[in-house]
């Protein structure tokens, strides 16, 4: 197997560099992308959904890879991070464990669809699945140690995560949403891009 990235890679990589800014400012750019209850508002944000795919689409290495890049452009001062923010500090802010846990949603996604290896719905609920849960246990405990550690405002981990608890119901109807017509749309895309078929 070529560990060496291809030209083609690097460009699909990039798409999702771009994807995952966009699907982080969507609820910035368009305030109806707010999701309002009776405990607050919840913006909308693609980041997970689009973590997860570049794991299913890219494979595990480019998926992960393609994360990686997104949060280097981000701390270089980019402003690619949820409300047009940027550096380093974002990632020891409530929301960088979520930032972090973004090349492992891609890279775990992308193994479940490798090690199943075939293209249906169940193969693809469950990396879905593998991944928002991956995004949340790694995001939820880091912002309970960026609250207390970091902000100095103590929060009970109990509170941390019922602060999550709408956020985690948003993502999990979208990456669902998503799964049900993964299939289909996987199929035709190889079909116009050859190269992925083989990851």
């Amino acid at each position: 197997m070529n560990s060496r990235f291809k030209t083609i890679d690097l460009t699909l990589g990039s798409v999702f560099v771009v994807l995952m800014m966009i699907g982080a400012n969507i609820a910035y750019w368009f305030p109806a992308f707010r999701i309002t209850y009776a405990g607050g508002e919840v913006p909308i944000t693609l980041q997970t959904l689009f973590a997860i795919l570049a794991g299913l689409i890219l494979g595990k290495r480019l998926g992960a890879f393609s994360m990686i890049v997104y949060l280097a452009v981000g701390i270089a001062g980019v402003p690619v991070f949820a409300e047009m923010t940027a550096g380093a500090a974002q990632l020891i802010s409530p929301t960088g464990g979520f930032l972090i846990s973004f090349i492992f949603v891609a890279y775990l996604s992308g193994l479940v669809v490798e090690k199943m290896n075939r293209q249906s719905i169940s193969t693809y609920m469950t990396a879905t699945i593998v991944g928002l849960l991956t995004n949340y246990l790694i995001g939820t405990p880091i912002m309970y140690l960026s609250m207390n550690y970091v902000a100095e405002a103590s929060t009970p981990m109990n509170v941390v995560i019922m602060i999550m608890v709408p956020y985690f119901i948003k993502d999990f109807i979208i990456t669902i949403a998503l799964a049900a017509v993964l299939p289909q749309f996987i199929t035709r895309l190889t079909k116009a891009i050859p190269s992925l078929a083989a990851r």
